[in-house]
């Protein structure tokens, strides 16, 4: 007797889970069609946005149409944010002229040894000090007042360039605070050559730092190619001057904006927690024309897909509310070194401690119609989760198959990762960076008419189940124990 209690207890509980699902399903189907869908898609990715770079007339459309639909859907603005625009203080930065770097009798020319990343116009010599790749505990060891700082680029990890440059910033107000007068780091990476490396030392580029800090401002910080050996053998030996000549940057205000909404969460106890759910709305703007003179790089997949994810969430939500509640973050300057995240991190309109998880969606292409690619998906208590609800919608959900492209700490999700919150990021499916992915990735070709839109319902439609799941669950789900994130979400959030 025992045993059939048992028995249709787990019958009840089982039948009950599917009755939700096929409830939520259905719910999701009435309010979330394949021509709402291409609607967003249609107007994010057209041409008139310009491919909607940071600091753009086309970036600055995104954010207005993304704000309407919030208000049209009865998403609520955040307290001082009631434009829904948080305006992010960006400088547009223009690189030196020329420049030369001496290291004992060696000479560097840039930008073909090397280019600039920061610093006025500079005619300085001191002694350099190596710190290996600069971490904190790095600078901790080494006594670098009064000379350059020495490190290799990146953090001994990730090859990612992306990756590399927000951990460059980093590095740089580490040096300024122990005292350094300028920092130099050794660019040494296969999979991104210097040659091509080089021509984003003489393009205009997207900083953070507020104008006004002239220390920021001052310090110079150069990346540096291993074209002459000798010339780095005797910059990590710390036994030869190095004198570093240029002309200094030019800086000028390029502000942009996040675009954020949230709706309470229904629950007495945990509309209290938040699941932040997030997207970069930006791309690339215009570059290089294809062979058939088609210059403007749409981003469809990159990240309109996402973007639209976020807009049809937020119109379920605002009509379903979840126990949690939803704060929605579309981001601004992602492809610029995922600067938009990290501004919003640290001025987070909600306590850090609050956002139970960051259920972020980002793409560079698909190749595989029948999956979704999670990364990060194994890493997190959120796994099962995503897996059934992608399931609902006929699709299997894996993790990042590509783990050799560093993809985690490619996207805003890491921002939010290294504060110990957890962070997976959901994406179009792929079983590898192929030629069908790169025939798309910033590339010009990347346009709605591209898409298989029957996929992309059924992606989008898995990505809102998986977040009501997300949203309603009786514990919020946390990092794996022994994911290099867990003790760092252990102590923000005081388990």
């Amino acid at each position: 007797m025992d045993r059939l209690r048992i028995y249709i207890v787990l019958f009840l509980g089982i039948t009950a889970h599917l009755a939700v699902f096929g409830q939520e399903k259905d719910q999701i189907n009435d309010l979330i069609s394949q021509t709402s869908i291409q609607s967003h898609l249609s107007f994010l990715a057209s041409d008139a946005l310009r491919g909607r770079n940071t600091g753009s007339a086309g970036l600055e459309a995104a954010a207005a149409y993304i704000g309407a639909q919030f208000m049209r859907s009865g998403v609520d603005t955040m307290e001082g944010y009631g434009d829904y625009l948080m305006t992010i203080p960006f400088n547009e930065v223009v690189p030196p002229d020329s420049g030369m770097l001496y290291i004992g009798n060696q000479q560097l020319v840039m930008p073909d040894d090397f280019f600039v990343l920061n610093g006025q116009t500079q005619q300085s010599t001191m002694p350099g000090k190596y710190l290996n790749f600069g971490g904190a505990q790095d600078f901790d060891s080494t006594d670098v007042r009064f000379n350059f700082a020495i490190t290799n680029v990146g953090d001994g990890l990730s090859q990612d360039v992306g990756a590399a440059l927000t951990e460059a910033k980093s590095k740089r107000e580490r040096a300024i605070e122990a005292g350094a007068m300028g920092m130099i780091e050794i660019y040494q990476n296969p999979l991104v050559p210097w040659k091509f490396l080089k021509r984003m030392g003489s393009q205009k580029r997207v900083s953070s730092a507020p104008i006004e800090d002239k220390r920021q401002e001052q310090f110079p910080h150069i990346w540096i190619s291993t074209n002459d050996s000798i010339a780095i053998a005797h910059l990590t030996s710390g036994k030869h001057p190095i004198r570093l000549e240029m002309d200094g940057l030019k800086k000028s205000p390029l502000p942009s904006s996040n675009v954020l909404g949230w709706v309470e969460g229904t629950d007495a106890a945990l509309k209290n927690e938040y699941i932040v759910y997030s997207a970069h709305y930006d791309h690339v703007g215009i570059g290089r024309a294809d062979m058939h003179g088609d210059s403007i790089y749409n981003g469809a997949r990159d990240n309109a897909v996402g973007t639209t994810a976020i807009l049809a969430l937020a119109e379920y939500i605002a009509k379903y509310p979840t126990k949690r509640s939803a704060l929605f973050v579309l981001f601004t300057a992602e492809e610029k070194g995922l600067l938009g995240s990290s501004w919003f991190v640290n001025h987070s309109p909600v306590a850090l401690e609050k956002i139970k998880y960051c259920f972020n969606i980002d793409n560079g292409g698909y190749n595989d119609t029948s999956i979704v690619s999670v990364i990060g998906l194994t890493r997190t208590e959120a796994e099962s989760s995503i897996m059934e609800a992608c399931e609902v919608f006929g699709l299997e959900a894996i993790e990042d198959p590509a783990g050799e492209q560093g993809l985690f700490d490619r996207s805003d999700n890491v921002n939010f990762a290294k504060m110990g919150i957890p962070a997976p990021t959901f994406s179009l499916g792929f079983r590898a960076f192929d030629e069908e992915i790169f025939k798309y990735y910033h590339q010009p070709s990347d346009e709605v008419q591209s898409l298989d839109l029957d996929y992309i319902e059924k992606y989008v439609k898995s990505f809102i189940l998986s977040a009501i799941k997300i949203g309603n669950g009786n514990k919020a789900p946390f990092w794996k124990e022994g994911d290099k994130y867990f003790e760092t979400g252990k102590e923000l959030y005081g388990y």
